[in-house]
């Protein structure tokens, strides 16, 4: 593909809105245990919690009584109960106690807060602010639960807009910061397909990695080992999410929860496929979900490494338009432009 037209980028995108009518990602499954946790999506402040018999719920998080958060409280008996007075919350966002009512008392009609709608699937809670979510279900992560892949994930939290990061993400020339962190190296773009929900962009890389044998899984710890051949490498931007695939040994979600125009956390899932080892698939399945779980964030040094680089390079971006907004970039991946109007048209009314 001849990507060496140039282009200008357009900052605009840096004051874009979401699109509510998604699932979102506003934690991990273990951030939510006996507590009320505080959570932020597109300047909405929400609390989850679980019940008694642990389901996820996520209402605003706000006492109707004096305006503080219920984020400060704890659960009793599945109500969610204020930490400033005692007033105690359903699942619904209902007020249905205030420990000291007289009995000629009666709470306001209206007395509510809003309740969102929340899913447990995969090791992550998924929100949708919006009010269809019946018409639309989180991604897929199958690769979460089989005992063929070993999963890592690393948190991105930074100060600037979502469309720095997922511009980053897509941009598989921007492999040349993380030199010796990275899996591949000397990426081609050959094609782009673009759809309403998603941009898909092909490229063809040299790969360091090769896991077809039971002891190349140390090659992620001993660089002597490594070896370039070419492997195809493809980055999906799912709206809101991203997803990508290197050969058939690694595949790499990016889950996006954007907070404000100039605030982003994300969460980087990085699998390892062991399919090709054959011998381990017919070891007992107890087994082979001990090694699973002994092996979870086998590439935590890995992973972390390449979010504290590209952490820096974002923040530098979005600080460089707050100083100058009218400042525009010159482009030559036709990548981001393909973004970037999957971005618009997505908060088009």
């Amino acid at each position: 593909m001849n990507s060496e037209k140039l282009s200008h980028t357009t900052n605009d995108i840096r004051q874009s809105g979401i699109n509510p009518n998604h699932w979102y990602v506003v934690a991990t499954s273990q951030e939510i245990k006996t507590q009320p946790l505080e959570v932020k999506l597109w300047n909405q402040n929400i609390v989850l919690f679980r019940d008694s018999l642990g389901k996820i719920h996520a209402l605003e998080n706000r006492c109707p009584h004096r305006q503080v958060k219920l984020s400060h409280g704890k659960i009793i008996s599945d109500y969610l109960e204020c930490a400033y007075h005692g007033w105690q919350f359903n699942n619904q966002g209902e007020c249905v106690i205030v420990p000291y009512l007289e009995d000629k008392q009666k709470l306001p009609k209206n007395c509510k807060i809003r309740e969102y709608s929340v899913k447990e699937l995969d090791g992550f809670i998924w929100l949708f602010p919006g009010d269809t979510s019946n018409l639309i279900q989180p991604l897929a992560i199958p690769e979460w639960d089989n005992l063929n892949y070993i999963a890592t994930v690393s948190v991105i939290h930074y100060q600037g807009h979502f469309s720095f990061l997922i511009e980053n993400l897509m941009d598989m020339y921007h492999g040349h910061l993380h030199q010796d962190l990275q899996a591949w190296t000397d990426a081609q773009l050959e094609k782009i397909e673009e759809t309403p929900n998603r941009v898909d962009a092909y490229y063809q890389a040299q790969s360091y990695y090769k896991i077809d044998k039971i002891w190349s899984i140390s090659q992620l710890f001993f660089p002597g080992l490594r070896k370039l051949h070419p492997e195809p490498l493809t980055v999906s931007y799912i709206y809101p999410h991203w997803v990508s695939t290197l050969g058939e040994y690694f595949k790499i979600y990016c889950l996006f929860c954007p907070i404000s125009l100039t605030e982003t956390r994300a969460y980087l899932i990085h699998f390892t496929s062991l399919n090709a080892f054959l011998r381990l698939h017919k070891l007992p399945i107890k087994f082979r979900r001990f090694v699973k779980d002994l092996c979870f964030g086998s590439a935590q040094k890995l992973l972390d490494g390449l979010v504290k680089q590209d952490i820096i390079m974002i923040e530098e971006e979005q600080q460089a338009y707050l100083e100058n907004p009218q400042q525009k970039g010159y482009e030559f991946n036709p990548t981001i432009a393909s973004v970037q109007r999957l971005i618009q048209n997505q908060v088009k009314p």
